[in-house]
C-alpha cells in the first residue's frame, strides 16, 4: 500500500527519555548552597532562553536537534524539580564545626593535606573537591572540629584523617 493514503508521518518518533532520578535517597532534603541555588537557575534560564529555542525550531526531520532537544528538555525538567524542592542553607560559621557549606581541610597520616567543600547533591564536583553531604567522607567530617581525628572506613581500608582548618564560604 502506498504511503500517500496512510496518516503516519515520515519523520521518525524518537522514544521518550526517562525523566532524570535524583541521587537522593526518599526521605532526603535536598539541601544547597545559596551559590549552588544560584547556579542551578542560572543554567536553568540559560537552556530556557539559550540551548532550547534553536532546537525546538529545528526541521522536523533533523534527528540531531530532536534528540538534543529531548535532552534539554529531560535537563529543564530535572532542574525545575531540584529546584522545587531545594532548600537553601547558609552556611554555618568555622567556629561550629564542620557543617554543610563549609570548605575543611584535612590532613592524612602520610602528611598529605586535601580540601573538601561539603555541598548538595546537585552541587557535587569531584574536580574541585566539592563533595555531597550523604558522601561517606562528608559524613565522617560533619560536626568535626579542628584538631579532631577522625576515622574514616573507605574500600582501601581504614584511613585517619586530622581537621586542620574550617573556612566558611
Amino acid at each position: 500500500m502506498s504511503r500517500a493514503f496512510v496518516r503516519e508521518s515520515d519523520v521518525p518518533q524518537l522514544p521518550e527519555l526517562p525523566p532524570l532520578v535524583s541521587p537522593l535517597p526518599p526521605g532526603t532534603k535536598n539541601l544547597i548552597t545559596p551559590g549552588g541555588a544560584q547556579r542551578l537557575r542560572e543554567e536553568l534560564a540559560r537552556l530556557v532562553e539559550t540551548s532550547r529555542p534553536p532546537l525546538a525550531a529545528a526541521p522536523p526531520d533533523d534527528i540531531d536537534a530532536k534528540r538534543e532537544l529531548q535532552t534539554v528538555d529531560q535537563r529543564i525538567r530535572y532542574l525545575r524539580e531540584s529546584l522545587r524542592t531545594a532548600e537553601v542553607v547558609e552556611p554555618g560559621s568555622p567556629g561550629e564545626g564542620v557543617r554543610f557549606g563549609t570548605t575543611v581541610t584535612v590532613r592524612e597520616n602520610n602528611g598529605t593535606e586535601t580540601q573538601y567543600r561539603i555541598v548538595g547533591v546537585d552541587e557535587t564536583d569531584l574536580e574541585r573537591n566539592w563533595i555531597s553531604f550523604l558522601s561517606p567522607i562528608a559524613r565522617t567530617l560533619l560536626n568535626g572540629r579542628v584538631g579532631d581525628r577522625v576515622k574514616l572506613k573507605a574500600p582501601r581500608g581504614e584511613r585517619e584523617l586530622e581537621i586542620v582548618a574550617i573556612v566558611e564560604e
